[in-house]
């Protein structure tokens, strides 16, 4: 396939996104990082890349900007060239949450008249939004999209990022655009008009089978990619669970909490000791340079190779699970072998811990493992003059861990074919720097670089620590086995000193029992 492109003259993806200029929403996110990362390092000759920046925490876009290009993870391309980013990379001050993206006149022209590829990535995560917020980011946040690229003059392809688990309803999830679970227009000027009160009310009835806010209006979303597209070539583009990236720009990078390296870090603390896990399901995750590769071949082949518009949008399952699957269970094993040997700063209590399939037993962990240390720490930071921290800090542990359940608990196949077949449209000068081999992943290494990444990239301790680590790990180790060895030399004595007890020992081996 890769020979034939070049026999009909087909561009390479550098030669696609040669002189173009990009617009990206989502560009300070995760995934929104290693995409203008990977077009600068791949595709350096675009010509302007446009971030939709709000302001933040008091900081202003352009100070954002400045501050995103400062991230360790633009170090590769700092040292090839330490200008290249802020020449390439402009600001758009503007809010995706906002009726017209709060765009001003004279920036919304300059996007009209001069942008080629749209990447839509912005979006609330959170999966306890309150639904009017939840539509106003990701659903009505996408219409202002769909109504922008149509004015756009030069506009060759829209990629919308959305997520397997938009349709959590369905046990196998194919790479379809599935029927809606409302009308988009109608939940939205609902939203847009209703008082808090009655989108409280409105909430369960809208999720119906959904778990979370989340996932309903991500749902909705594709729907309206679907129906404003209009003649614009568009693609919907599902991750499953974003985690490290395998390998570029570095391995281990990760920025947030979420998934299995949130709960590697919670349990390399020494923070959770249990977590409530009915089975031992298969999950799906993907690596960030993985999912950013598979984006930008799907726009090359879709608005160079495939630009035909097609009755339904194409939608393109990034996921993994069918090619390289693993459990909860086995990431917390394989990252618990490597904290060990790369312990995190300042452990709490020696790592351990993991899933308990049984509730009963969870909730008596829980109060013993997490609750009762943490009331006790906090007791004794208060005493000696400190602020009282570890119950605060469970507290969000034991929330993050429910946000999390319904995704533990329950399992999914995600059909992949358009995305694993999407490798074959690369021709070779292509195939170095934008093929994503998943069945070459070694979880092992790969989990062992996520904690590595944690380490350095999520918590800032440098890889100079580890040594000091090391022996306040094994200091833990031996508290921790002291305390366990008290512990039940103490429930030893208990039961011998128990009359019942000594009687049935007496019955069982003859002995005599002291009166």
């Amino acid at each position: 396939m890769g020979d034939l492109i070049n026999e009909n003259n087909m561009p390479t993806i550098a030669e696609f996104f040669e002189g173009k200029t990009i617009f990206i929403t989502g560009g300070t996110g995760f995934m929104g990082k290693v995409l203008i990362e990977k077009l600068l390092w791949s595709c350096p000759g675009i010509k302007t890349i446009y971030l939709l920046l709000r302001p933040k925490k008091g900081v202003e876009g352009k100070e954002r900007l400045v501050n995103l290009e400062k991230s360790p993870l633009f170090e590769r391309l700092r040292n090839r060239d330490p200008n290249f980013f802020l020449q390439k990379v402009n600001l758009i001050n503007g809010n995706v949450s906002e009726v017209n993206l709060g765009l001003s006149p004279e920036d919304r022209q300059t996007l009209v008249e001069s942008v080629s590829v749209i990447y839509h990535a912005a979006a609330s995560v959170r999966f306890d939004d309150p639904l009017k917020e939840a539509i106003m980011m990701n659903a009505r946040g996408t219409r202002e999209i769909m109504m922008l690229a149509k004015e756009m003059k030069q506009i060759e392809i829209v990629l919308h990022v959305s997520t397997t688990y938009c349709n959590t309803d369905k046990s196998v999830v194919e790479e379809i655009l599935y029927p809606a679970h409302a009308d988009w227009q109608t939940t939205i000027k609902i939203a847009e008009n209703a008082d808090e009160n009655t989108m409280n009310i409105l909430t369960p009835k809208y999720l119906g089978n959904l778990p979370n806010t989340y996932v309903f209006t991500k749902s909705l979303a594709e729907h309206i990619v679907n129906d404003l597209r209009g003649n614009i070539p568009t693609v919907i583009f599902r991750p499953s669970i974003v985690v490290s990236s395998m390998e570029e720009p570095m391995p281990g990078w990760i920025e947030n909490f979420n998934g299995p390296v949130g709960l590697l870090v919670a349990c390399g603390k020494g923070i959770m000791r249990s977590m409530y896990s009915t089975n031992y399901v298969k999950t799906d995750f993907i690596p960030v340079d993985f999912a950013i590769k598979g984006m930008i071949v799907a726009t090359w082949k879709y608005a160079a190779i495939e630009p035909t518009i097609q009755p339904v949008v194409p939608v393109i399952n990034c996921s993994s699970a069918n090619v390289k699957g693993v459990t909860y269970h086995e990431i917390i094993s394989i990252g618990l072998s490597y904290v060990k040997e790369m312990p995190l700063n300042n452990i709490l209590w020696v790592p351990g811990g993991g899933f308990t399939r049984f509730k009963t037993l969870h909730i008596m962990k829980t109060i013993l493992f997490h609750l009762l240390p943490a009331f006790l720490v906090d007791i004794g930071l208060k005493l000696s003059g400190n602020k009282p921290m570890l119950w605060r800090l469970q507290r969000r542990v034991y929330v993050a861990s429910n946000a999390l359940l319904y995704y533990i608990i329950n399992e999914w196949l995600f059909k992949n074919d358009r995305f694993l077949s999407l490798r074959s449209s690369l021709c070779s000068q292509d195939y170095k720097e934008f093929n994503y081999a998943l069945e070459e992943i070694d979880t092992h290494e790969f989990f062992k670089n996520s904690v590595i990444g944690a380490r350095r990239y999520l918590l800032k301790e440098s890889d100079d620590t580890i040594p000091q680590a090391r022996i306040h790990y094994n200091r833990m180790y031996y508290l921790d086995r002291t305390i366990k060895a008290i512990f039940w030399i103490c429930v030893a004595w208990f039961l011998y000193s128990s009359v019942f007890v000594r009687n049935c020992i007496s019955e069982l081996f003859g002995y005599g029992v002291a009166k």
